[in-house]
């Protein structure tokens, strides 16, 4: 009889992360395009715990009023009760799973007791903690609570998970465990603290890995409170993952723990039924792309557009974590290359990363709508002579070709020579798009190579320090659009846990340049051999120094600018075959085990 009601013991999961209806980074992408694969397999019983921000969640979040719909709610209603202020209801996101929302800002007050506890229980120090870590304290609390309370009335009748993202989400872990609550805990790192800071401030950072002191470079780098909490959930929690084996090395030194799992991560993968499609797309949005250059760069002068690759990198502004000072030498060394050559090519390379800015450049505005003017003049023209030409001609009497000069009205000839005298100009094309409020690597950088638009470069560069989006004045465009318009993604990351950029060109169809020590890269590596055939292309930072992998980068891009337009399409839809494999539907499986791990090792 007891194995029987065992079988029928019932799975339910609680996802907790701080970017649960919050976008801030990453994670947020791992969890939103993880939902429908989730909600295939636990259906009713999965749930997503986060953080309450009413700005954010005003447009992402739907209350659910019926407290008694599930035992979820009905733990809601106790914290209610206990005068916690928590909302539940759904994610309004592909797959529309359960949510709790807890109301961090009114909870505050709980703080200093909270932190005492922590002190007391886990010898966590949190004095002078800065107003991010205490309102994660506060949600780490509010977790411990929810979930305490939770398995008090399921535990019996339910086998209860919870799976926890970084150390934001976390800070209550250690509490459930002392308190042997009756949930089976994972905990997935996706970067360590340590490794973000020494990354970039340490040259030679993963040779000197094994001899870092964990708790000396916390307090070196002042973040002591955060990386005792990582450490303390990586090792409380009954199975550890992370993203990849790269991260995997730094979750040894600075957490105490080899992670029991690699989870990498997927995304949720959209495929055309017409294998055309994606190509009709990627044509449709680099005419919006062309439109942006002609305004930006054909007032100075121009070059031939059928002739012209658009490359991009994207992220976070972490000039050499991301590999930005990489991918500048490579592209200043990929210029003097194709000058050599007398190449009649051009690559236009996009940097995209938010960075302060005061606002769009006034020139770059104004060619913009300069060239908006332009066409609205040329279309009027053209009617114009449409008109005429059909009217002269069905009237005529020879077979003569007429003047068509004469068909435009004085008023639209005057017209385009006013517009065409303010769009021309003797300035060179802007390097940035926007006023920026201080000069960073990247501007440094070009005018340093001379890397500034001049008319002989047949690299040019555009540094848009904002996000890209549809309201955008300057491509009109959102962020996915961008991409499927652009011919390569370039991320040669020196630090990148995963590494989402690459893997959002794979599954557009866009071949992609990454690293083998970005999460993503080492992973290809390990499951596919041809991988540069299918237009994915690593650069050895292992063991190269950083001439050496910006001379395999340049002859890399060089390479791809050579290739001819036809195998351009082949490498693209190739590129696009492989993108199944990113698919969540099939990486779910890596937390399905992770989960079974840690039921299996939780006490009875």
């Amino acid at each position: 009889m007891e194995t029987i009601a065992k079988t029928q013991k019932k799975n339910i999961l609680f996802e907790i992360a701080w970017e649960v209806c919050n976008q801030v980074g990453g994670i947020y992408t791992v969890i939103r395009t993880k939902v429908p694969a989730m909600v295939e397999k636990w259906g009713e019983e999965y749930y997503l715990l986060g953080p309450y921000f009413h700005q954010k969640a005003s447009s992402e979040f739907e209350p659910i009023t019926d407290l008694d719909d599930s035992a979820a709610g009905r733990v809601v209603a106790k914290m209610l009760e206990m005068g916690y202020k928590v909302h539940y209801g759904y994610w309004l996101v592909t797959g529309k799973p359960r949510v709790i929302l807890f109301d961090v800002a009114g909870s505050m007050g709980h703080l200093d007791q909270i932190k005492y506890n922590l002190w007391e229980q886990h010898r966590v120090p949190t004095v002078n903690t800065e107003d991010l870590v205490n309102q994660v304290i506060v949600f780490g609390e509010m977790v411990r609570i929810y979930l305490a309370e939770f398995a008090e009335q399921n535990a019996k009748k339910a086998d209860v998970s919870a799976q926890f993202h970084e150390w934001m989400a976390s800070s209550g872990l250690p509490g459930l465990r002392r308190d042997n609550v009756k949930i089976a805990i994972t905990f997935t790192t996706h970067a360590t603290m340590l490794g973000r800071y020494l990354a970039q401030n340490v040259d030679g950072f993963y040779n000197k890995l094994p001899f870092f002191d964990w708790e000396h470079e916390a307090r070196h780098y002042g973040i002591v409170t955060q990386a005792t909490f990582e450490r303390l959930a990586a090792l409380n929690a009954h199975v550890l993952t992370t993203v990849s084996d790269v991260t995997a090395r730094e979750c040894e030194v600075f957490l105490g723990r080899i992670p029991d799992l690699v989870t990498p991560n997927g995304l949720n993968v959209v495929r055309f039924q017409a294998v055309h499609e994606f190509q009709n797309l990627h044509i449709r949005y680099k005419e919006k792309i062309h439109e942006f250059v002609l305004g930006h760069f054909f007032p100075s002068y121009s070059f031939d557009l059928d002739k012209t690759l658009y490359f991009f990198t994207s992220g976070r502004y972490e000039y050499s974590n991301k590999g930005y000072d990489l991918t500048l030498e490579a592209l200043a060394r990929l210029n003097w290359k194709m000058i050599q050559m007398g190449m009649d090519m051009t690559v236009v390379m996009f940097i995209v990363t938010k960075q302060p800015y005061f606002s769009i450049n006034a020139d770059v505005l104004q060619s913009r709508a300069v060239l908006d003017e332009l066409q609205e003049t040329c279309t009027a023209i053209e009617k114009q002579v449409g008109e005429k030409l059909f009217l002269a001609t069905a009237s005529g009497s020879d077979h003569k070709m007429p003047d068509l000069n004469n068909f435009v009205d004085e008023y639209w000839r005057l017209r385009l020579r006013r517009t065409i005298q303010s769009w021309k100009t003797n300035e060179l094309p802007a390097v940035v798009t926007h006023d920026l409020k201080q000069e960073d690597g990247i501007t440094d950088f070009c005018r340093k190579a001379n890397l500034v638009n001049n008319e002989r470069d047949r690299v040019k560069i555009v540094y848009h320090p904002d996000f890209i989006s549809s309201t955008n004045p300057l491509f009109g465009l959102d962020y996915g659009q961008f991409v499927r318009g652009c011919h390569l993604g370039v991320f040669p990351s020196y630090y990148e846990p995963w590494g989402y950029t690459p893997l959002e060109c794979v599954v557009r169809g866009v071949p992609t340049v990454t690293s083998d020590l970005s999460g993503f890269g080492d992973y290809i590596m390990q499951i596919m051999r041809d991988y540069e055939n299918r237009g994915i292309y690593v650069i050895n930072r292992k063991t190269q120094n950083f001439s050496q992998a910006a001379d395999q980068m340049a002859d890399i891009l060089f390479k791809f600018v050579k290739m001819q337009r036809r195998d351009r399409i082949m490498q693209r839809n190739r590129v696009e075959n492989i993108s199944d494999v990113f698919d969540w539907t099939n990486l779910r499986s890596y937390y399905d085990t992770a989960h079974d791990l840690a039921q299996k090792r939780k006490k009875p």
